[in-house]
């Protein structure tokens, strides 16, 4: 019994020693397994418990449990030591230097405008729809009542792909394109639902325009739709004056000029008057294009033009941008220079 109490004190200095003197994590954790591991030294003598007579047992077992406690606790204590250290920066830190903010980033301008947009359109009850960019001629143009000669048809105005599309409902395959409105939209819309409906999409678009100040073969356009029953032009004004005054500002006037448009009966150009226009130099400018929707196409999407009737209107987000935040030149929206886009 005495030569084995003997054992245990200098195996115990000699593993805090060991334990405390040990240069990193790596040595720290190799003195631990050399000690009190499944084959370490201490461990091995806490295995020599089981041959010491039951009346030993108390005592020994005693003194093997402080020297482990302590030896843990040594462990412990050099571990959070060594890693704090590690945790240390190489090289010192000046704390009187600035500090060093890190840079907020910031809509893009015409994901601001969209948003404000779509805001806008939701307070009077619309939601937003969405569809694809690639689309066929049918949806892009025969069901919008858009004759075959129209010279949006032509491939100096569209982008045309190759392939043809799946026929759908029974009809035979058409062109594939990159749609050049989102009034493609409204067809998909009208052709799942019965009405009324009251949507807005907003989305890209695609022309074969030659990029200038005021012209790219991308940009953003936004249309809205509502049909219903005993709709009529004044319910299309009331909602263009609510929102063009909420995008423009209350001061903003709105006038209609006739117009065409294949898909609308009767259609109008969309004029506005503010505050903005007059910086510009006018006193009017053309922003939109709206009308009622032409009873054909209700026929192709299956609704009863003599129960229903709609309205639907269009205009260019960078247009609205551009006149809102006085910029003059449409390619600065695609240059994706910070200088210009942190202005916003």
């Amino acid at each position: 019994m005495a030569g084995f109490l003997d054992e245990i004190e200098p195996l115990k200095q000699a593993a805090l020693t060991e334990l405390r003197t040990a240069a990193d994590l790596a040595a720290l954790e190799q003195a631990r397994v050399n000690y009190l591991g499944s084959h370490g030294k201490f461990t091995g003598l806490m295995k020599q418990l089981g041959s010491l007579s039951k009346e030993e047992k108390p005592t020994a077992g005693k003194a093997i449990n402080s020297a482990k406690n302590e030896l843990e606790a040594a462990l412990a204590e050099r571990r959070g030591e060594l890693e704090l250290r590690a945790a240390l920066p190489n090289e010192p830190t000046d704390f009187t230097l600035p500090g060093r903010r890190r840079p907020l980033g910031k809509l893009h301008p015409l994901t601001q405008v969209t948003e404000d947009i779509v805001r806008s359109f939701r307070k009077i009850g619309f939601v937003v729809a969405d569809g694809p960019e690639v689309e066929d001629e049918y949806h892009c143009f025969d069901a919008l009542n858009t004759p075959a000669d129209h010279p949006a048809r032509d491939t100096q105005d569209t982008f045309y792909l190759a392939g043809a599309a799946a026929p759908e409902n029974g009809r035979t395959p058409v062109s594939l394109l990159l749609r050049t409105h989102t009034s493609s939209v409204q067809i998909r819309v009208m052709a799942k639902q019965q009405p009324p409906v009251r949507i807005i999409v907003p989305g890209r678009v695609y022309r074969r325009d030659n990029a200038d100040a005021t012209h790219n073969p991308t940009f953003h356009q936004v249309e809205g739709l509502y049909v219903d029953r005993n709709v009529t032009v004044g319910d299309l004004k009331g909602t263009v004056e609510f929102v063009f005054k909420e995008l423009m500002g209350p001061e903003t006037r709105i006038r209609f000029r006739p117009h065409y448009f294949s898909y609308t009966e009767p259609s109008f150009e969309i004029d506005f008057s503010s505050a903005l226009t007059r910086k510009m130099g006018k006193e009017w400018l053309e922003i939109a294009g709206c009308g009622m929707v032409h009873p054909q196409v209700f026929e192709n999407v299956g609704y009863d033009p003599e129960v229903w009737t709609g309205w639907a209107f269009g205009f260019g987000i960078e247009r609205i941008a551009m006149i809102r935040y006085g910029i003059n030149d449409i390619r600065l929206f695609y240059e994706n220079d910070v200088r210009f886009l942190r202005q916003f």
